[in-house]
Protein backbone atom coordinates (compact mmCIF):
# COMPACT_ATOMS: atom_id res chain seq x y z
CA UNK A 1 0.00 0.00 0.00
CA UNK A 2 1.65 3.19 -0.79
CA UNK A 3 2.73 6.20 1.64
CA UNK A 4 -0.42 8.24 2.12
CA UNK A 5 1.31 11.92 2.04
CA UNK A 6 -0.44 15.36 1.38
CA UNK A 7 0.71 19.16 1.49
CA UNK A 8 -2.06 21.32 2.58
CA UNK A 9 -2.88 24.11 4.83
CA UNK A 10 -3.84 23.87 8.40
CA UNK A 11 -7.19 23.86 10.06
CA UNK A 12 -8.55 26.13 12.67
CA UNK A 13 -7.73 24.26 16.05
CA UNK A 14 -4.06 22.81 14.67
CA UNK A 15 -2.10 26.40 15.58
CA UNK A 16 -0.76 24.41 18.64
CA UNK A 17 0.49 20.92 16.86
CA UNK A 18 1.75 23.13 13.73
CA UNK A 19 3.99 25.23 16.41
CA UNK A 20 4.85 22.09 18.35
CA UNK A 21 6.33 20.59 14.96
CA UNK A 22 8.05 23.35 14.54
CA UNK A 23 9.75 23.84 17.81
CA UNK A 24 10.63 20.31 18.30
CA UNK A 25 12.54 20.05 14.77
CA UNK A 26 16.36 20.87 14.84
CA UNK A 27 16.13 23.67 11.78
CA UNK A 28 13.07 25.21 13.84
CA UNK A 29 12.79 28.66 14.09
CA UNK A 30 10.62 31.37 15.60
CA UNK A 31 9.66 33.31 12.59
CA UNK A 32 8.36 29.89 11.12
CA UNK A 33 5.90 30.27 14.03
CA UNK A 34 2.10 31.02 13.84
CA UNK A 35 2.22 34.08 16.27
CA UNK A 36 4.76 35.45 14.04
CA UNK A 37 3.07 34.56 11.13
CA UNK A 38 0.44 36.60 12.95
CA UNK A 39 2.66 39.53 13.33
CA UNK A 40 3.52 40.30 9.84
CA UNK A 41 -0.12 40.16 8.98
CA UNK A 42 -0.25 43.68 10.70
CA UNK A 43 2.03 44.77 8.52
CA UNK A 44 1.05 43.66 4.67
CA UNK A 45 2.22 40.07 4.87
CA UNK A 46 -0.48 37.61 4.38
CA UNK A 47 0.70 34.65 6.44
CA UNK A 48 -0.56 30.48 4.84
CA UNK A 49 0.17 27.99 7.41
CA UNK A 50 0.60 24.78 5.89
CA UNK A 51 2.08 21.08 6.92
CA UNK A 52 3.39 18.05 4.96
CA UNK A 53 1.56 14.55 6.73
CA UNK A 54 2.18 11.04 5.93
CA UNK A 55 -0.27 9.00 7.29
CA UNK A 56 -1.19 11.50 9.52
CA UNK A 57 2.19 12.69 11.00
CA UNK A 58 3.90 15.68 10.26
CA UNK A 59 6.79 15.63 8.19
CA UNK A 60 7.35 19.26 7.27
CA UNK A 61 6.04 22.77 7.94
CA UNK A 62 6.50 26.02 6.25
CA UNK A 63 4.43 29.14 7.29
CA UNK A 64 4.44 31.31 3.38
CA UNK A 65 4.73 34.94 3.94
CA UNK A 66 2.46 36.38 0.77
CA UNK A 67 3.12 39.92 -0.28
CA UNK A 68 1.77 41.55 -3.11
CA UNK A 69 4.23 43.19 -5.65
CA UNK A 70 3.73 47.17 -6.42
CA UNK A 71 4.19 45.54 -10.23
CA UNK A 72 2.76 42.88 -12.42
CA UNK A 73 -0.19 42.52 -10.04
CA UNK A 74 1.19 39.86 -8.83
CA UNK A 75 2.67 38.58 -5.59
CA UNK A 76 5.86 37.04 -3.89
CA UNK A 77 5.96 34.24 -1.42
CA UNK A 78 8.00 34.05 1.33
CA UNK A 79 9.46 31.43 4.17
CA UNK A 80 11.98 32.95 6.46
CA UNK A 81 14.35 30.46 8.05
CA UNK A 82 12.09 27.44 6.65
CA UNK A 83 10.40 25.29 4.72
CA UNK A 84 11.01 23.29 8.43
CA UNK A 85 12.00 19.63 7.50
CA UNK A 86 14.54 17.25 6.28
CA UNK A 87 16.30 18.47 3.45
CA UNK A 88 17.54 14.87 2.80
CA UNK A 89 14.04 13.51 2.54
CA UNK A 90 13.93 13.69 -1.40
CA UNK A 91 10.13 12.39 -1.27
CA UNK A 92 9.16 15.09 1.78
CA UNK A 93 11.16 17.97 -0.06
CA UNK A 94 8.87 17.22 -3.75
CA UNK A 95 5.92 17.50 -2.07
CA UNK A 96 6.50 20.52 0.04
CA UNK A 97 7.66 22.25 -3.15
CA UNK A 98 5.06 21.09 -5.04
CA UNK A 99 2.51 21.85 -2.53
CA UNK A 100 3.59 25.22 -2.39
CA UNK A 101 3.83 25.46 -6.72
CA UNK A 102 -0.06 24.71 -6.17
CA UNK A 103 -0.40 27.45 -3.68
CA UNK A 104 1.59 29.98 -5.69
CA UNK A 105 -1.28 29.53 -8.88
CA UNK A 106 -3.91 30.46 -6.38
CA UNK A 107 -2.15 33.10 -5.27
CA UNK A 108 -0.44 34.45 -8.92
CA UNK A 109 2.78 34.14 -6.81
CA UNK A 110 5.87 34.86 -9.14
CA UNK A 111 8.48 33.10 -7.12
CA UNK A 112 9.03 31.27 -3.55
CA UNK A 113 12.08 33.29 -1.65
CA UNK A 114 13.49 30.83 1.30
CA UNK A 115 16.21 31.49 3.86
CA UNK A 116 16.60 28.25 5.44
CA UNK A 117 18.18 27.41 8.69
CA UNK A 118 20.94 25.25 7.10
CA UNK A 119 24.66 25.56 7.25
CA UNK A 120 26.61 26.61 4.43
CA UNK A 121 28.78 23.39 5.58
CA UNK A 122 26.02 20.95 4.20
CA UNK A 123 26.22 21.36 0.36
CA UNK A 124 23.94 18.81 0.12
CA UNK A 125 21.56 20.78 0.89
CA UNK A 126 22.71 23.68 -1.67
CA UNK A 127 22.73 20.97 -4.39
CA UNK A 128 19.76 19.40 -3.92
CA UNK A 129 18.27 23.36 -3.57
CA UNK A 130 19.85 23.83 -7.08
CA UNK A 131 18.35 20.55 -8.43
CA UNK A 132 14.98 21.65 -7.60
CA UNK A 133 15.04 24.91 -9.28
CA UNK A 134 15.68 27.21 -7.01
CA UNK A 135 18.45 30.10 -8.29
CA UNK A 136 21.08 31.82 -5.41
CA UNK A 137 19.43 35.68 -4.59
CA UNK A 138 21.66 38.59 -5.26
CA UNK A 139 23.08 39.31 -1.86
CA UNK A 140 21.52 42.74 -0.14
CA UNK A 141 23.14 44.73 2.63
CA UNK A 142 25.25 44.52 5.20
CA UNK A 143 23.81 41.03 6.52
CA UNK A 144 23.86 39.53 3.30
CA UNK A 145 19.96 39.16 2.66
CA UNK A 146 16.79 39.51 4.56
CA UNK A 147 17.59 37.41 7.42
CA UNK A 148 21.69 37.23 8.20
CA UNK A 149 23.66 35.21 6.67
CA UNK A 150 26.01 35.11 9.27
CA UNK A 151 24.91 34.76 13.19
CA UNK A 152 26.73 34.40 16.63
CA UNK A 153 25.53 31.06 18.93
CA UNK A 154 26.18 30.01 22.11
CA UNK A 155 25.38 26.74 23.19
CA UNK A 156 23.84 26.69 27.23
CA UNK A 157 23.74 23.11 27.92
CA UNK A 158 27.10 23.94 30.55
CA UNK A 159 25.91 25.27 33.99
CA UNK A 160 26.43 29.08 34.60
CA UNK A 161 29.87 28.89 35.87
CA UNK A 162 31.30 27.08 33.17
CA UNK A 163 29.24 29.34 30.80
CA UNK A 164 30.64 32.72 32.48
CA UNK A 165 34.04 31.00 32.69
CA UNK A 166 34.00 30.81 28.52
CA UNK A 167 33.64 34.79 27.97
CA UNK A 168 36.20 36.41 27.12
CA UNK A 169 38.38 38.47 29.65
CA UNK A 170 37.44 41.67 28.67
CA UNK A 171 33.45 40.43 28.58
CA UNK A 172 33.43 39.12 32.26
CA UNK A 173 35.60 41.96 33.75
CA UNK A 174 32.57 44.25 31.56
CA UNK A 175 29.76 42.53 33.51
CA UNK A 176 31.46 42.58 37.16
CA UNK A 177 32.15 46.09 36.59
CA UNK A 178 28.17 46.65 35.38
CA UNK A 179 27.31 45.15 38.75
CA UNK A 180 30.10 47.02 40.24
CA UNK A 181 28.43 50.16 39.34
CA UNK A 182 25.29 49.37 40.37
CA UNK A 183 23.34 48.40 37.29
CA UNK A 184 20.46 46.59 37.33
CA UNK A 185 18.27 44.50 35.36
CA UNK A 186 14.37 44.21 35.60
CA UNK A 187 11.87 42.76 33.22
CA UNK A 188 9.99 45.36 31.32
CA UNK A 189 5.96 45.01 31.19
CA UNK A 190 3.83 47.20 28.71
CA UNK A 191 4.19 50.59 30.15
CA UNK A 192 7.70 50.34 29.73
CA UNK A 193 7.60 49.41 25.61
CA UNK A 194 8.04 53.53 24.89
CA UNK A 195 11.22 53.78 27.15
CA UNK A 196 12.54 51.50 25.10
CA UNK A 197 11.63 52.39 21.82
CA UNK A 198 12.70 55.89 22.42
CA UNK A 199 16.60 53.96 23.34
CA UNK A 200 16.60 52.15 20.35
CA UNK A 201 15.59 55.23 18.49
CA UNK A 202 18.50 57.16 19.64
CA UNK A 203 20.86 53.88 18.75
CA UNK A 204 19.88 54.14 15.12
CA UNK A 205 20.54 58.03 15.06
CA UNK A 206 23.99 57.25 16.72
CA UNK A 207 24.73 53.92 14.23
CA UNK A 208 23.04 55.43 11.42
CA UNK A 209 20.59 52.42 10.60
CA UNK A 210 17.09 52.70 10.68
CA UNK A 211 14.20 51.28 12.63
CA UNK A 212 10.42 50.22 12.26
CA UNK A 213 7.02 52.51 13.90
CA UNK A 214 6.04 52.20 17.11
CA UNK A 215 2.99 50.21 16.13
CA UNK A 216 5.35 47.56 14.76
CA UNK A 217 7.47 46.88 18.34
CA UNK A 218 3.47 46.95 19.90
CA UNK A 219 2.83 44.04 17.29
CA UNK A 220 5.65 42.03 18.04
CA UNK A 221 4.78 42.68 21.80
CA UNK A 222 1.60 41.28 21.39
CA UNK A 223 2.50 38.29 19.71
CA UNK A 224 5.77 37.56 21.57
CA UNK A 225 5.62 38.93 25.25
CA UNK A 226 1.79 38.59 25.88
CA UNK A 227 1.96 34.63 24.44
CA UNK A 228 4.97 34.05 26.76
CA UNK A 229 7.33 33.68 23.56
CA UNK A 230 9.82 36.14 25.14
CA UNK A 231 10.85 39.16 27.18
CA UNK A 232 11.89 42.63 26.95
CA UNK A 233 14.69 43.28 29.80
CA UNK A 234 15.69 46.64 30.81
CA UNK A 235 18.83 48.04 32.53
CA UNK A 236 18.58 50.74 35.10
CA UNK A 237 21.27 53.04 36.26
CA UNK A 238 20.89 55.65 39.28
CA UNK A 239 17.10 55.09 38.41
CA UNK A 240 17.61 55.69 34.49
CA UNK A 241 16.85 53.33 32.20
CA UNK A 242 19.98 53.20 30.01
CA UNK A 243 19.84 49.82 27.57
CA UNK A 244 16.94 47.56 26.64
CA UNK A 245 17.28 44.16 25.12
CA UNK A 246 14.42 42.06 23.38
CA UNK A 247 14.96 38.25 24.00
CA UNK A 248 12.60 35.51 21.75
CA UNK A 249 12.02 32.00 22.84
CA UNK A 250 10.56 29.37 20.77
CA UNK A 251 11.18 25.31 21.68
CA UNK A 252 14.91 25.04 22.88
CA UNK A 253 16.44 28.42 21.40
CA UNK A 254 16.34 31.65 22.04
CA UNK A 255 16.99 34.54 20.16
CA UNK A 256 18.70 38.09 20.73
CA UNK A 257 16.14 40.24 18.79
CA UNK A 258 16.32 43.75 19.21
CA UNK A 259 18.68 45.64 21.55
CA UNK A 260 19.19 49.63 22.08
CA UNK A 261 21.25 51.77 24.24
CA UNK A 262 21.85 55.36 25.55
CA UNK A 263 24.08 57.80 24.30
CA UNK A 264 24.24 57.89 27.88
CA UNK A 265 26.34 55.91 30.92
CA UNK A 266 27.51 53.68 28.20
CA UNK A 267 30.50 53.33 30.38
CA UNK A 268 28.92 51.42 33.00
CA UNK A 269 28.35 48.46 30.63
CA UNK A 270 24.70 47.88 30.83
CA UNK A 271 24.90 45.70 27.70
CA UNK A 272 27.14 43.29 28.92
CA UNK A 273 25.01 43.68 32.02
CA UNK A 274 21.72 42.40 29.88
CA UNK A 275 23.03 39.97 28.06
CA UNK A 276 24.27 37.93 31.21
CA UNK A 277 20.84 38.39 32.41
CA UNK A 278 19.35 37.06 29.26
CA UNK A 279 21.75 33.92 28.62
CA UNK A 280 20.91 32.87 32.15
CA UNK A 281 17.01 33.54 31.83
CA UNK A 282 16.75 31.56 28.64
CA UNK A 283 18.49 28.54 30.39
CA UNK A 284 16.37 28.59 32.88
CA UNK A 285 13.98 28.28 30.26
CA UNK A 286 15.20 25.26 29.07
CA UNK A 287 16.90 26.92 26.21
CA UNK A 288 20.14 24.75 24.73
CA UNK A 289 20.81 27.62 21.96
CA UNK A 290 21.14 31.26 22.37
CA UNK A 291 21.38 32.90 19.16
CA UNK A 292 22.96 36.91 19.13
CA UNK A 293 21.51 37.02 15.45
CA UNK A 294 23.66 38.85 12.99
CA UNK A 295 27.10 40.04 12.13
CA UNK A 296 28.09 40.97 8.61
CA UNK A 297 29.83 38.52 6.47
CA UNK A 298 32.85 40.83 5.39
CA UNK A 299 34.42 41.93 8.49
CA UNK A 300 37.59 43.43 9.75
CA UNK A 301 39.49 45.73 12.40
CA UNK A 302 38.41 48.77 10.21
CA UNK A 303 35.03 47.77 9.75
CA UNK A 304 31.99 49.82 11.32
CA UNK A 305 30.23 46.99 12.19
CA UNK A 306 33.69 45.39 13.78
CA UNK A 307 32.89 46.07 17.16
CA UNK A 308 29.40 44.17 17.01
CA UNK A 309 31.17 41.13 15.95
CA UNK A 310 33.49 41.39 19.03
CA UNK A 311 31.00 42.42 21.62
CA UNK A 312 29.11 39.22 20.46
CA UNK A 313 32.20 36.99 19.79
CA UNK A 314 33.24 37.98 23.31
CA UNK A 315 30.49 35.44 24.99
CA UNK A 316 32.02 32.81 23.92
CA UNK A 317 29.35 32.59 20.59
CA UNK A 318 30.45 30.46 17.21
CA UNK A 319 29.85 32.01 13.90
CA UNK A 320 26.93 30.05 11.79
CA UNK A 321 27.29 30.93 7.99
CA UNK A 322 24.12 29.58 6.65
CA UNK A 323 23.72 28.53 2.71
CA UNK A 324 22.02 32.04 1.81
CA UNK A 325 18.52 33.31 0.25
CA UNK A 326 17.25 31.68 -2.49
CA UNK A 327 14.48 32.20 -5.28
CA UNK A 328 12.27 29.62 -6.94
CA UNK A 329 10.80 31.32 -9.79
CA UNK A 330 7.14 29.88 -11.09
CA UNK A 331 6.66 32.44 -13.97
CA UNK A 332 10.24 33.15 -15.05
CA UNK A 333 9.65 36.49 -17.64
CA UNK A 334 7.61 37.91 -14.55
CA UNK A 335 10.76 36.59 -11.99
CA UNK A 336 13.46 38.36 -14.29
CA UNK A 337 11.28 41.53 -14.41
CA UNK A 338 11.67 41.66 -10.62
CA UNK A 339 15.11 40.76 -10.42
CA UNK A 340 16.10 43.70 -12.56
CA UNK A 341 13.22 46.02 -10.63
CA UNK A 342 13.64 44.94 -7.12
CA UNK A 343 17.06 46.79 -6.42
CA UNK A 344 15.67 50.01 -7.68
CA UNK A 345 12.67 49.43 -5.63
CA UNK A 346 14.41 48.04 -2.36
CA UNK A 347 16.64 51.26 -2.71
CA UNK A 348 13.64 53.77 -2.63
CA UNK A 349 11.74 52.28 0.32
CA UNK A 350 15.35 52.62 2.39
CA UNK A 351 15.26 56.12 1.14
CA UNK A 352 11.59 56.94 2.30
CA UNK A 353 12.15 55.56 5.04
CA UNK A 354 15.78 57.19 6.40
CA UNK A 355 13.57 60.79 5.13
CA UNK A 356 10.59 59.69 7.11
CA UNK A 357 12.87 58.85 10.21
CA UNK A 358 14.45 62.66 9.82
CA UNK A 359 11.58 64.13 9.38
CA UNK A 360 10.13 62.67 12.94
CA UNK A 361 13.14 63.58 14.60
CA UNK A 362 13.40 66.99 13.61
CA UNK A 363 9.38 67.63 14.77
CA UNK A 364 9.91 65.36 17.88
CA UNK A 365 12.78 67.84 18.89
CA UNK A 366 11.85 70.86 17.27
CA UNK A 367 14.54 71.22 15.34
Amino acid sequence: MPDETTFREIRPGEEERFDAFIKDAPRGDYLQSYEWGQMKAKSGWQPIYAVAEQHGEIKAAATVLKKKLPVLSAAFFYTPRGPVMDYRDQETVDLVLEGIRELAGQHNAILLKIDPDISASEPEARETLLQKGFIPARRRGKFDGLQPRHVCRLGLEKDPGEIFKSFSEKTRYNIRLAEKKGVTVKEGDKESLPAFYNILQETCRRDNFLTRGYDYFDSVWEHSVEKGLGKLFLAQYQGECVAGVWVITFGKKAWYLYGASSNQHRNVMPNYALQWHAIRWAREKGCTLYDFLGIPGKLSPNSPAYGLYRFKKGFNSEVTEFIGEFDLPFRRPYYHFWRVAEPAYARTVVSLGRVKQRLKHLTVHGR
